[in-house]
């Protein structure tokens, strides 16, 4: 008897991690230190929020179903940033918005695979990534990363089969932070075109990245749409986590496929949150250029912190977007370390375990630290926590 799809994948994560909290009470002069998922905590800029209520009392129509593509002036907008930004040619019909950038993923892969297919996935992968290719019957094939936590573009065409249907990259990544080069994705690009499969760049995390131009140039390829399918997020920039509103770059022809898929699941994506995204890229320039330099300030007191660490056994693997990731020096598995430090120093973070396939050595020696809600001071005692842990070690 075969499993229903929803059996194939194993639990949320982050949910799983949420329930190592119960029963567990946390003095007042140690309160828990939350480093598991990667979304902001602070509502958004109050003048989006008024946007958004402005729009929930004035126009009717946002309280009705919309097209299932995206508001047209949101998918405008969003195009012309785009090409702004990357210094190539999108048109608002290579884009639709979609409930959260997980769903255009999700639309991504229903457009490409039937099941039995192959998608290629650098490890550690973004785990949401691995469940979705679960539940479509798709299988994920890991390609290692190395040292630098970066794939090569050599490895990667050494796992295309004639079942492979696109590879998959992260930048910034999640879970590493590594921010894949300019040179890197021309290389990922060229091996998916020769192949004739997709490339699907999810750069959720684009607005915090650490160089200021941009990240690379394949939006100036010829021809982008019939190899790049990029993914693009609202929820970080604009602190609009709870209204799920992504957006999905690719060609006219790819996006009427999507459409049934989307028109499936949800029909359109919220009204209230595209207003609040077209508002915030329309209004929320500044804004956002000193949110990036905050995280970018973290990101920086991470750095200048670490020695202390170091000198405990400690290694940081990647550093970038919201994440640092590391490994640690003890003899247990992050898999038990990471329940463990929520008890032994008030620490909630997700082990590598969670971002590798099952079996995997690596995932044993790796923690995901998702730094964007610590400041300086936060970012000083959760190192001073973590050098403090007295456990066996390796």
């Amino acid at each position: 008897m075969s499993l229903p799809r929803t059996a194939t994948t194993f639990p949320p994560p982050v949910m799983e991690a949420r329930r190592w909290l119960e029963g567990v009470t946390f003095p007042s002069d140690r309160p828990l230190v939350n480093v598991s998922q990667a979304a902001p905590v602070e509502p958004p800029h109050p003048d989006l929020r008024r946007a958004i209520a402005q729009a929930a009392l004035n126009d009717d129509s946002a309280h009705l179903y919309g097209p299932v593509l995206g508001l047209p002036a949101l998918r405008a907008e969003l195009a012309a940033r785009t090409s702004r930004i990357y210094g190539g040619t999108v048109a608002s019909g290579n884009v639709c918005i979609t409930s959260g950038c997980n769903q255009a993923f999700a639309a991504a892969i229903a457009t490409l695979c039937a099941e039995e297919d192959e998608v290629i996935v650098p490890t550690p992968w973004y785990f949401n990534h691995k469940m979705w290719l679960d539940m479509a019957g798709v299988q994920a094939v890991p390609l290692k990363t190395g040292s630098d936590m970066l794939p090569t573009p050599d490895a990667a065409e050494a796992l295309i089969t004639p079942g492979t249907r696109a590879l998959v990259l992260v930048t910034p990544n999640n879970p590493t932070g590594a921010e894949y080069p300019a040179a890197l994705l021309d290389a990922f690009f060229d091996v998916a075109q020769r192949h004739g499969i997709a490339l699907i760049v999810d750069e959720t995390y684009r607005d915090f990245h650490a160089d200021t131009g941009a990240p690379h140039a394949l939006f100036q390829r010829p021809d982008w749409d019939e190899t790049l399918i990029h993914l693009y997020s609202f929820s970080k920039a604009y602190r609009l986590t709870g209204h799920r509103i992504g957006g999905l770059l690719t060609s006219p022809a790819r996006l009427a496929e999507a459409e049934k898929f989307l028109d499936t699941v949800a029909i359109c994506p919220a009204q209230l949150g595209q207003h609040g995204a077209l508002w915030g890229m329309q209004h929320l320039d500044q804004w956002l250029a000193g949110e990036r330099d905050e995280i970018l300030h973290r990101r920086a007191a991470i750095s200048s912190g670490f020695p202390a660490l170091a000198e405990k056994g400690w290694e940081i693997l990647g550093l970038g977007g919201y994440f640092a990731y590391l490994r640690h020096p003890f003899a247990q598995s992050s898999a038990d370390l990471a329940p463990l430090l929520v008890r032994a120093a008030g620490i909630l973070c997700l082990p590598g375990t969670m971002f590798y396939p099952q079996g995997d050595s690596d995932g044993p020696r790796e923690l995901r630290i998702a730094f964007a809600n610590l400041d300086t001071a936060g970012i000083g005692d959760l190192f001073a926590r973590l050098a403090a842990l007295d456990l066996p070690r390796s």
